[in-house]
């Protein structure tokens, strides 16, 4: 496999405005993502930026920008568009879709969420983390994935998506982190699929590529990244990432 890892980035959050260029103990975040995206080793990094000041912020810390229409309606289709930039001639055959809110992530993640391709009928890799209590269970804003791990096992099918607390009955529950790694055809074929019914319904993007027949596989980890979707985690950020 040959990654290449693209990091969509736009200004409009609605829940904290500015969110990339937010300061880290001295860094805008998306520097951080940069920084995190490097340190796994996995291949070329690259920011897709929804608007000019993220280009410059990245280009200002040697990092390589592209800038896309504002407009697009999700992360993945930046990424996309990115891509024909990036990459026209495609020898990257696999991309690393990693979210621009995340400073906290292990790199060690990103080199896992490539593993699950290497099986050839897995289409998508992506990442879990269990799920510690009833709190984060019933959390609409977690994101629930339906797999189980036989004994031993760190790679399960994905069988659904769910802001709901899934699988029902006794057993780990397992929180999926927006992070995945797809095939370029796949990405290809994805964004070119109107949303699906599902998606739309519990609004999570990864049901169109379940919904479309595509497979995707989870990749279990001890501990995850948080986003950072809200100034009370913001702080939060800044009392756990180092200094500059």
């Amino acid at each position: 496999m040959n990654p290449i890892v693209v990091i969509p980035a736009r200004m409009a959050s609605t829940r904290l405005p500015g969110k990339p260029l937010a300061d880290i103990n001295g860094k805008p975040m998306i520097v951080h993502m940069l920084d995190r995206g490097r340190e796994a080793g996995i291949g070329p990094v690259a920011v897709a930026c929804g608007d000019p000041e993220i280009a410059d912020a990245v280009r200002k810390a040697g990092g390589r920008a592209v800038l896309t229409d504002p407009d697009l309606p999700s992360g993945s289709d930046r990424v996309h568009a990115a891509l024909a930039e990036l990459d026209p001639n495609r020898e990257h055959d696999v991309v690393v879709n990693l979210q621009g809110d995340f400073p906290t992530l292990d790199p060690e993640g990103l080199r896992l969420v490539v593993t699950p391709l290497a099986d050839p009928n897995i289409d998508i890799g992506t990442l879990v983390v269990p799920i510690r209590d009833e709190i984060e269970a019933t959390t609409v804003s977690f994101v629930k994935a339906a797999c189980a791990f036989e004994d031993g096992q760190t790679i399960a099918p994905a069988l659904y998506f769910s802001r709901q607390p899934i699988p029902w009955g006794l057993g780990p529950r397992w929180h999926h982190v927006g992070i995945y790694a797809y095939r370029r055809p796949v990405l290809d074929r994805y964004v070119s699929l109107p949303p699906s019914p599902l998606e739309r319904r519990e609004q999570l993007e990864q049901l169109r590529a379940l919904e479309n027949g595509m497979r995707i596989a989870c990749v279990r980890m001890e501990h995850g990244p948080f986003g950072v979707d809200t100034a009370e985690d913001l702080e939060r950020a800044r009392a756990m990432v180092p200094h500059s």
